[in-house]
C-alpha cells in the first residue's frame, strides 16, 4: 500500500470508531435517564451469572437448534474479529499479514477462522430459512412487522457478506502466495482449509487483476465491519455488547419477590408503630415535586429496566412462553421491551434536538405505546423472565406501570377495585362481614 492508502485507512478507521463512540455515549445517557437502583451487591454471583449466561450462552441451549446455531455465530463473531486486529495494523502500517511470524500458531488461527466463517454461513442461512420460509410463529408475530423484521434480515445479510468477503480475500491472497517466485509482498503464511477451494476461481486471471481484487475484498471487508459496528446502535444486535452488563446487573432476588415502594413502606411502618409520632415527620418542601408511584414513562423506570430495553434481542422466547399471549390476549412481553426502547429513543432524540433538555412532548410510554389492556393481561407468572436468554425482565416494567394505574390514576379493572375495597372494609378479598367469615365451618 502507498502512504496515501495508509492515511485514507486511518481516516476511515477514525470516522468509524468516532461515530461508534458518539452513539455509545447516547445509549449511556439514555440509560442514565432512569431512576437509581443499587445493583452492586453480591459481586461474586453477578460475575458468575455474566460468565454463564452472557459468555457461556447457558440459557440459549434450552432450545437446542437455535441455541447451537447462535453459539456458532457468536463464537465466530468473537474469534474472527481477532483477525480485525491484524487488518488494522496492516492497514495503518502498510504491512501484509503482520502476525505471520507466529508460524504454526498463525496457521492454526487462520484455519480456525475459515472453518468458523463457513459454519457461520451455514448457521445464517438456516436462520434465514427459519424466519422467511418456515416462518416460525415467534418470528411472524404482528409486533415484528415492518422495520423489526427487516432489521433481522439485514443482520443476516451483513453476516453473509462479511464472511464471504473474508473467504474471498483469503482465496485471492492464497492464489498470489502460490505464484512461482513470489508476487510483490505476498509471503507464504496461513492455512486455508476453506478458501483453498475458492482459489481456483482466480486461475487464468492476470496477477495484477487478482491483486486488485484482493485489495477490493480487503477494503470492502474492513469497511463492512465498521459499517456493521455502527449499525448495531440502530438494531437489535446491540445485545452483542449489552448482554454482558445486562446479565451482571440482573435482579438476584427470587423471581416471585417484588420490590416495595420506599415511600409507602415508610408510611406503613409509621402507621404500625404505636410509638411513632406522626407529627415528628420531616418538614415538607412545598416546592418539591411529589414522587410518582409507579411508572408512566421511561424516565420513571430504573436504569436497569432501560438497559433491559436496549439489550432485548427480539427473539420472542418470552412471548412464545407467555400464557396470556398463547391464549390470545393482547400482551406480548417482547413488544413491551421494544416499545420501551422505541420510547426511550424518542426521548433521546428530543433531548438532542433541544440541546440536552427534555421538552415535554405530550406523549408517554403508557397509552401512547403500551395500553392498559396489555398490562392487565399479564398473569405475573415470570415465564418471560425465565425464558429470556439474557436475563431481561419485562414483568418488572409491567408491574411498575400497573402501580401507576392503581396508585396514581385509580384505574384498576373493576374486579381488582372490588377486591381492594373488600380488603379495606372486611379485611379479606371476599365480600363478607368479618363476623361471618367463619360461617363456612358450619356447613
Amino acid at each position: 500500500m502507498s502512504y496515501l492508502d495508509n492515511i485514507l485507512f486511518a481516516i476511515i478507521l477514525a470516522i468509524g470508531f468516532g461515530y461508534f463512540y458518539m452513539n455509545i455515549k447516547k445509549i449511556i445517557r439514555n440509560i442514565n435517564l432512569g431512576a437509581a437502583v443499587n445493583r452492586k451487591d453480591n459481586a461474586k454471583v453477578r460475575w458468575k451469572n455474566m460468565a454463564m449466561i452472557a459468555l457461556g450462552q447457558s440459557k440459549m441451549v434450552k432450545r437446542p437448534v437455535a441455541g447451537v446455531l447462535h453459539i456458532i455465530v457468536y463464537v465466530g463473531f468473537i474469534i474472527i474479529n481477532i483477525e480485525l486486529l491484524e487488518i488494522i495494523i496492516d492497514g495503518l502500517l502498510g504491512t501484509h499479514r503482520v502476525f505471520a511470524f507466529l508460524g504454526t500458531a498463525y496457521n492454526v488461527l487462520i484455519a480456525s477462522f475459515e472453518i468458523l466463517a463457513l459454519l457461520v454461513l451455514v448457521a445464517v442461512f438456516t436462520f434465514w430459512i427459519r424466519r422467511n420460509i418456515i416462518k416460525l410463529k415467534r418470528f411472524s408475530s404482528s409486533d415484528l412487522e415492518g422495520s423489526p423484521k427487516k432489521d433481522a434480515n439485514y443482520i443476516l445479510y451483513f453476516e453473509v457478506v462479511l464472511m464471504t468477503l473474508f473467504l474471498l480475500m483469503n482465496a485471492s491472497d492464497l492464489h498470489l502466495q502460490n505464484i512461482p517466485g513470489g508476487f510483490s509482498h505476498f509471503i507464504k503464511a496461513g492455512s486455508f482449509p476453506v478458501s483453498q477451494f475458492i482459489a481456483p476461481l482466480f486461475n487464468g486471471m492476470s496477477n495484477e487483476l487478482v491483486m486488485l481484487l484482493t485489495q477490493i475484498f480487503w477494503w470492502l471487508h474492513i469497511t463492512g465491519i465498521l459499517i456493521f459496528m455502527n449499525y448495531l446502535y440502530f438494531s437489535k444486535h446491540l445485545h452483542i455488547l449489552l448482554a454482558f452488563p445486562n446479565t451482571y446487573f440482573a435482579n438476584l432476588n427470587p423471581q416471585g419477590q417484588f420490590d416495595n415502594l420506599e415511600s409507602v413502606t415508610k408510611e406503613v411502618k409509621m402507621m404500625m408503630d404505636p410509638k411513632a409520632d406522626p407529627f415528628a415527620a420531616a418538614p415538607v418542601n412545598e416546592n418539591e415535586v411529589p414522587a410518582k408511584f409507579g411508572a408512566s414513562d421511561v424516565q420513571d423506570l430504573n436504569w436497569v429496566q432501560l438497559l433491559n430495553a436496549y439489550t432485548c434481542t427480539e427473539c420472542g422466547r418470552c412471548t412464545s412462553s407467555c400464557p396470556a399471549n398463547i391464549t390470545g390476549k393482547k400482551l406480548s412481553p417482547r413488544k413491551i421491551m421494544m416499545d420501551t426502547r422505541d420510547r426511550l429513543e424518542e426521548v433521546g432524540r428530543n433531548i438532542d434536538a433541544n440541546k440536552g433538555i427534555f421538552v415535554p412532548d405530550n406523549k408517554t410510554l403508557l397509552n401512547d405505546y403500551i395500553t392498559p389492556e396489555e398490562l392487565w393481561a399479564c398473569t405475573s407468572c415470570n415465564a418471560c423472565v425465565e425464558e429470556c436468554p439474557v436475563s431481561i425482565s419485562p414483568l418488572s416494567i409491567i408491574i411498575d406501570m400497573r402501580r401507576y394505574l392503581v396508585m396514581e390514576k385509580s384505574a384498576a379493572p373493576m374486579p381488582i377495585n372490588a377486591m381492594m375495597t373488600n380488603i379495606e372494609n372486611n379485611g379479606a378479598p371476599w365480600q363478607y362481614n368479618q363476623q361471618d367469615r367463619l360461617n363456612w365451618k358450619n356447613e
